[in-house]
């Protein structure tokens, strides 16, 4: 692993312990060299996907533009970083074992709202503006009248 700091190869293992519920391993490491400290995360990847965007366009999976696609919708909300983590790590997992390497931008954009939906009303909406490409005041109208049969359901 490279030294953030003085781009040293040889950096040491200090500490290592599980993360995510065990789904990924961070550990703390220090660069001989400089003298730097710095963690790293270590995730299980079962395969690289491919997103395919709504004009064709192909792009790897990028775990983190998904975890900070969630972020911006939780944006000043009180909800626990933790959950945001968790449902990224469970929606990168669920398309991992999906079993194709080529995965529709769609596809993960209702995933994103499934779990958001459960996580905080207000941020399902907001990234329903976004993903649905909300045009008008009536779109919004027609995403509350959605939660509100759920919530009459449940």
């Amino acid at each position: 692993m490279r030294c953030p700091f003085c781009q040293s190869e040889d950096t040491q293992v200090k500490d290592s312990r599980p993360a995510e519920d065990g789904a990924a391993i961070r550990r703390r490491r220090v660069c001989p060299d400089c003298g730097g400290r710095f963690t790293t995360f270590e995730r299980v990847q079962l395969r690289d996907l491919v997103v395919v965007k709504r004009s064709g366009r192909k792009v790897p999976f990028s775990r983190d533009k998904l975890l900070r696609s969630m972020e911006i919708a939780t944006r000043k909300r009180n909800v626990d970083p933790d959950r945001i983590e968790r449902a990224a790590t469970g929606i990168a997992r669920q398309l991992e074992s999906s079993g194709e390497t080529e995965v529709m931008a769609d596809e993960i954009g209702r995933l994103v709202m499934e779990a958001l939906k459960a996580i905080d009303d207000v941020a399902y909406v907001r990234f329903a503006s976004v993903y649905r490409n909300f045009r008008e005041a009536k779109d919004f109208h027609e995403v509350l009248g959605e939660l509100r049969s759920d919530q009459d359901e449940d």
